[in-house]
């Protein structure tokens, strides 16, 4: 009896494409702080990414309810938005938070209304895989082909890594953007104090640009000296108010 000791043939052309978009994707999404355009980014990197795969969307709910969605072909928008109904493959894959396979819908009926929209515009199979963002939102990401049996194996190993990824990228760029948000609102709340407010109009009279702006010069004033902005702020005030010696 001949036994085959050879070892197991691995799809390593597949490891690489996948681990090059997982590279890509963290690049394209790492200083984003909009959510909508970390989308477009998302869907646009799959789609060029992912072979046999033709077009990619997201469909995203934010407590519950329909939040948008991004497609990385306009003309296929309506294929992610649950506005058009809720019988979808990436509303099946939410419900279910497991991945959702068809690979070739014109034998599939599992959505008659969605099904037929898509066979309208060209696609033939569809894989949409669950993405938890935050508490706040969750999503599914939904890679298209447009040839019946195109999406295989691997493809549904890419969509599980990549809904994995995704997920943990798109919660990062809602806390930036959270951040961002807190930032502003505690850089109108020190603009509004006195005596920072005073320091930020002496630079922008000084260098003719505008608040946000002297208000980080201040800041690195502050953190170049090691004291508080507030002192900073009080040192400038008295300086300029100082009366000059004849």
């Amino acid at each position: 009896m001949n036994l085959d000791t050879r070892e197991p043939k691995i799809d390593t052309l597949g490891v690489l494409e996948t681990a090059a978009l997982l590279r890509e994707l963290t690049a394209g999404l790492i200083a984003v702080d909009d959510f909508d355009e970390a989308l477009a980014q998302l869907v646009r990197i799959a789609r060029d990414a992912v072979p046999e795969v033709t077009w990619c969307g997201f469909t995203a709910l934010r407590a519950g309810e329909p939040a948008g969605v991004a497609a990385s072909d306009p003309g296929l928008a309506e294929l992610d938005d649950l506005r058009h109904g809720p019988d979808s493959p990436a509303m099946c894959a939410i419900r279910r938070r497991e991945m959702t396979i068809a690979e070739d819908l014109d034998t599939d009926d599992r959505w008659p209304g969605w099904t037929v929209r898509a066979r309208g515009l060209g696609v033939r199979g569809v894989i949409s895989a669950p993405v938890d963002v935050d508490e706040q939102v969750i999503g599914a990401i939904n890679l298209y082909a447009g040839a019946a049996g195109a999406l295989a194996t691997r493809h549904q190993l890419t969509a599980m890594l990549l809904a994995e990824h995704a997920g943990l990228l798109l919660a990062a760029v809602r806390d930036r953007a959270r951040q961002a948000a807190q930032a502003g609102e505690l850089d109108g709340s020190l603009l509004g104090e006195g005596v920072v407010g005073q320091a930020v109009g002496v630079i922008m009279t000084q260098r003719g640009c505008p608040a946000p702006e002297a208000l980080d010069v201040l800041r690195s004033a502050a953190s170049s000296l090691d004291i508080p902005l507030r002192e900073v702020a009080e040192r400038l005030v008295a300086t300029v108010s100082r009366p000059r010696e004849g």
